[in-house]
């Protein structure tokens, strides 16, 4: 069983995402042909034929200005991959982590209420995933300064999700 929530991107900030992305620049659809690609939406992969968008997104700075943060220099963008039209989020009965594959690398970043990195660390995905992921985010939130964790993709840095203290 996931101990911890990955959250998705909330449909507010993607409504914007679909119009505009944290780096300014339109959102441009197009049509999956493999599949495949993570969507941050509903946190699945895409499916051949269906209609996404790649777009600029500033996690930290999105949390922050709900916050009344200030992650300063720690403010990222990066690329994620959204559902271009609206979508109906995760579905109820997702299981385990998302984009979780045995072997793959994730860094697992650490920030406090202020939006300061306060540390990281890399997780290489064991066969049983869910427990380290478990064991992962159990570490970060063991500290009592740590507000927020994202969970990124060491190959290309984006966000695959983040975590939040309840």
């Amino acid at each position: 069983m996931t101990t911890y929530e990955a959250r998705p991107i909330g449909p507010d900030v993607l409504k914007e995402l679909r119009t505009s992305d944290d780096a300014g620049r339109p959102c441009v659809p197009y049509t999956a042909t493999e599949g495949g690609e993570p969507l941050r939406c509903c946190l699945r992969g895409a499916g051949p034929g269906e209609s996404i968008a790649l777009v600029s997104y500033a996690p930290l700075r999105r949390w922050a200005a709900g916050t009344g943060a200030r992650p300063g220099a720690y403010d990222e963008q990066g690329p994620v991959f959204i559902h271009a039209g609206e979508c109906g989020g995760p579905a109820a009965d997702r299981a385990g982590y998302p984009f979780s594959r045995a072997g793959a690398l994730r860094a697992v970043r650490r920030y406090n209420a202020a939006g300061e990195i306060v540390g990281g660390r890399l997780l290489e995905i064991p066969a049983d995933e869910e427990r380290g992921y478990d064991e992962a985010l159990a570490e970060a939130f063991a500290d009592p300064e740590v507000a927020l964790v994202h969970v990124r993709a060491v190959e290309y840095g984006c966000l695959h999700f983040e975590v939040r203290r309840d």
